[in-house]
């Protein structure tokens, strides 16, 4: 029997093509399978990240929150707890989030930058800032108003300052259209594309001054770019790199921002709290009163006939006052511009109940001895201003060279011994230094100089300012923020806030602190 001959077109059968397309398929599953995991695993990554910088954001609010707590406890328990100025203690490192994990633990640190006496950068401290070392803006008419021409000498200290911008700054915040010797007004202003018209009040913002005439970017800020009081390589390659008619080498790192502030004052009250007695008060049986609760009959019966009667010109002699009283029914003719106005003089004082006149020899002697014994108490129980703050004082304690020389009446030789004998932040045991008054007190200016310096200088501010850094000792997510404290309340307010997040975390781990102590740990995140 013949078998059928094998057609030769016939297809033969494709053994193994299901194998193929199985494993096709199945790389092509698995392929989207890792895919999407690993979708899944960037997910739950920006998750995690989105997550730690709620929390990030949240460990700044609680830098803030204990900041404010500090500050509503009286002077002398901050004192015991290490006190605002460096405080590593109670300001670095201080952790929120605990964490079984270490590189998991969230903390806040509050940061200044430290300032040595000529204003430069010298590292950081953990602690506050007082904003009353810094010139504020919206007093220098005030300035003005006191001593002719001081707003324009205040504005020169700052380094790289020129007369035409100092002259324009105070034509931007004065209220009238006319310009000043080197300034510029509203003529200046609407000849701009586009135009626009100078405040001719008090400012809102620092930065305002970027509108003012001639004032720059690298002239307000300086080379500190991520504003962590520090110039780093790449900050300085940058502001070389910038076509400016400014020499950089004069320039403060941080700008003139560093030396500028529109919210220091001081609290205007006594030791325990209370309101300073109004010397100016209209009232003059209230003062009276007033007086004899804090002082002997002679002090406050004094006050009262300089206030009637103004300083004696007179060439009689003085007369024995013991028991005699002013009267009182005779009104005010005039105003104590300073307590100093009180020292070494002499008044005529009509006695109650009628008789001659009487000269009064002043209880307060210009003897050093004699002054040592009496301004601690008089300075702290009476105010010639009524207000319950005064503004703008610099803070002779920690001001910078730069700008204590721009202080009307204060020469280079008065801040040089400044500078040796202060101390940052008085203590109890020294509480002189709690007040101008120790410059007199020390020799360090005459009663003549005192009375020209008064008006401008202070021994400390109730304004305070900070930055707030929240971050995880892992690395990764952190939040930064720039914060000012007023504290002239019995309750602190947040007067000023702005988030800087976006300039990084500014600080390496090492220096914003570690509350978990691991060697593996340090230095991750740097």
């Amino acid at each position: 029997m013949r078998c059928a001959a094998r057609n030769p077109s016939t297809p033969r059968p494709h053994r193994g093509v299901v194998l193929i397309i199985v494993l096709v398929v199945v790389a092509i599953l698995a392929l989207g399978a890792y895919t999407f995991t690993e979708l899944m695993i960037s997910h739950d990554e920006a998750a995690l990240l989105g997550g730690r910088q709620v929390q990030a954001r949240a460990l700044v609010d609680s830098g803030l929150d204990a900041t404010s707590m500090f500050l509503a406890m009286d002077p002398l328990t901050q004192e015991e707890m290490g006190g605002w100025y460096d405080n590593p203690t109670y300001f670095q490192a201080v952790n929120v989030i605990p964490d079984p994990d270490p590189a998991a633990m969230g903390n806040f640190t509050l940061i200044a930058a430290n300032q040595d006496d000529e204003g430069n950068l010298a590292g950081v401290r953990y602690g506050l800032e007082d904003e009353s070392t810094r010139l504020n803006l919206n007093t220098l008419l005030f300035a003005e108003e006191n001593l002719e021409g001081a707003g324009r000498t205040l504005l020169m200290s700052l380094p790289g300052m020129t007369e035409d911008v100092a002259d324009a700054i105070l034509d931007w915040i004065d209220e009238d259209d006319e310009p000043r010797e080197y300034g510029c007004e509203v003529e200046y202003y609407s000849a701009l594309s586009p135009p626009y018209r100078p405040k001719n009040g008090p400012m809102d913002t620092v930065e305002e001054l970027l509108l003012v005439r001639g004032v720059t970017p690298l002239l307000l800020f300086g080379l500190d770019i991520n504003h962590n009081g520090n110039v780093e390589p790449h900050e300085m390659a940058s502001a070389t790199e910038m076509q400016s008619a400014v020499d950089i080498t004069t320039l403060p790192p941080r700008g003139w921002s560093s030396f500028l502030t529109l919210h220091s004052k001081e609290k205007n009250v006594m030791a325990d709290g209370q309101p300073r007695i109004h010397l100016n008060n209209a009232d003059l049986n209230e003062l009276y009163t007033d007086l004899r609760e804090v002082f002997d009959e002679s002090w406050a019966s004094f006050i009262v006939a300089y206030r009637q009667s103004g300083p004696y010109s007179g060439s009689g002699p003085a007369g024995n006052a013991q028991g005699a009283r002013p009267d009182l029914a005779m009104p005010a003719e005039y105003e104590i511009n300073q307590v100093w106005d009180l020292i070494d003089i002499q008044v005529e004082m009509q006695p109650g109940g009628g008789g001659n006149p009487i000269v009064l020899d002043s209880p307060f002697s210009g003897e050093f001895g004699a002054m040592a014994a009496y301004l601690p108490t008089l300075l702290d129980k009476v105010s010639v201003n009524g207000a319950t703050t005064i503004p703008g004082r610099i803070n002779i304690n920690q001001a910078p060279r730069t700008i204590m020389l721009g202080i009307p009446g204060m020469t280079e030789e008065i801040v040089d011994q400044i500078i040796e004998l202060r101390e940052p932040v008085p203590t109890e045991e020294n509480p002189n230094r709690k007040s101008e008054a120790w410059l007199l007190l020390e020799a360090v200016v005459t009663l003549e100089q005192m009375r020209i310096l008064s008006p401008f200088v202070c021994a400390g501010g109730s304004v305070y300012r900070a930055q707030v850094i929240g971050y995880f000792e892992g690395g990764g997510a952190s939040a930064r923020g720039e914060a000012i404290f007023d504290a002239t309340k019995s309750v602190p307010r947040l007067v000023f806030w702005r988030d800087v997040s976006h300039l990084g975390r500014g600080y390496d781990l090492g220096t914003l602190g570690m509350a978990y102590s691991d060697p593996l740990l340090t230095g991750i995140g740097n």
